[in-house]
């Protein structure tokens, strides 16, 4: 990664007060539960975003995205969401939070640079979110740790975007080393650790090179189905869907169109799913943790139908060779991305396989080697 002090210092003339750096994140189970109470079983990345910010002895908010060569600006008098801001709207919120909460207004400069991969779901703006909450909260002395950081970054892009937002990134990214990974609970907003496999395992993300188009009509629809399958199974109580088996919504057929059932139905075995990944990491049942995420990619495939051919062909492929434990779709669906469990030993034939994807489906997927890390921290 590029030094970022020495950036700062380049673009501003002055060192950065702070530097502060936040991993993106991995879900391995547990998407689209966040609208029923759900659970996640997500993992702090090795990747990561560094946010380095210095006072200015003006008004001037700047911005430095070191990697893509761009630069925004405003002022304290005039911050607000722009469309054509694009990145810099992330810190811009965390500003516009912290100074409508009470800390007096200054102006800063920012630099960021980062290697998470864009655009495959691995929560790069919550990411750039919460580097810029902490380098924030200790440049101003506010102390935020832990929980409360996650939820201010949360809370300052939900606010600032004006869309809501789930706290799944944000706590999973907050996660500290030690090879865990971390069990979110959207019904009490909690995260807690979980050891991850030992042994030389890799997290492989394969990005498909699908093209996609906005999927978030196609998601609205799937989040409508499961309303419509909750009102029948809570008859006017004020439960979600985690609050039943799978067999309720099994009974549901013939009653309800038979893709609302089967969607409802992933949902509620997702949640269950997460459930029997975290007993067997405890147990440290490798064969049992990537049982529960095939099945996750099969349900993704056949129930909720968020899958494509592409990305069904990676993960397919994937198992066939000794010593991958796991294979799934991750992110929104619909193309994307791939995220894979395997040995170290295993990484040269996978990449081998990966030529017939590009002769048959006309696309170069591209491979993203990682490791479980730890998460939000200070850079010295």
């Amino acid at each position: 990664m590029k030094d970022i002090a020495a950036l700062h210092r380049a673009e501003y003339d002055a060192p950065p007060d702070i530097i502060a750096a936040a991993p993106g994140v991995v879900k391995f189970l547990g998407e689209h539960t966040e609208a029923s109470d759900g659970l996640v079983l997500a993992a702090a990345l090795s990747f990561e975003i560094r946010v380095a910010i210095s006072l200015r002895r003006d008004s001037s908010l700047r911005f430095f995205a070191a990697d893509l060569g761009e630069r925004k600006r405003t002022s304290l008098g005039n911050l607000k969401f722009k469309r054509e801001d694009r990145w810099a709207n992330y810190p811009k919120g965390v500003l516009d939070l912290l100074f409508k909460t009470g800390t007096p207004p200054k102006g800063i400069n920012f630099t960021i640079v980062g290697d998470i991969p864009m655009g495959l779901g691995l929560a790069s703006s919550a990411s750039l979110g919460l580097a810029s909450t902490l380098a924030l909260s200790e440049l101003f002395g506010l102390g935020h740790r832990g929980e409360e950081l996650a939820e201010f970054a949360r809370k300052a892009e939900a606010d600032f975007f004006e869309h809501p937002l789930p706290v799944y990134d944000h706590l999973s990214a907050i996660a500290p080393g030690g090879g865990t990974v971390s069990i979110v609970d959207l019904r009490a907003n909690r995260r807690r650790a979980v050891p991850f496999l030992d042994g030389d395992y890799a997290i492989v993300m394969t990005d498909s090179k699908v093209p996609r188009l906005s999927v978030d009509a196609e998601l609205r629809q799937r989040s409508d189905d499961c309303k419509k399958c909750l009102q029948l199974l809570s008859r006017g109580s004020p439960r979600t869907l985690r609050d039943f088996r799978p067999d309720e919504v099994e009974e549901l057929m013939g009653v309800l169109p038979e893709s609302v059932r089967r969607r409802c139905l992933h949902v509620v075995e997702e949640m269950a799913r997460v459930v029997e990944a975290e007993e067997a990491l405890v147990k440290g049942d490798a064969a049992g943790f990537g049982r529960a995420v095939n099945k996750s990619h099969a349900s993704l495939r056949n129930l909720y139908e968020v899958s494509c051919p592409e990305i069904d062909w990676l993960a397919k492929r994937a198992l066939e060779i000794e010593g991958v434990l796991c294979s799934r779709l991750t992110g929104k669906g619909f193309g994307g991305c791939t995220v894979s469990v395997m040995k170290e030993t295993s990484l040269p034939e996978y990449r081998k396989r990966l030529e017939d994807y590009e002769r048959i489906f006309g696309f170069r997927p591209a491979v993203h080697e990682a490791r479980i890390a730890g998460g939000l921290h200070l850079v010295d």
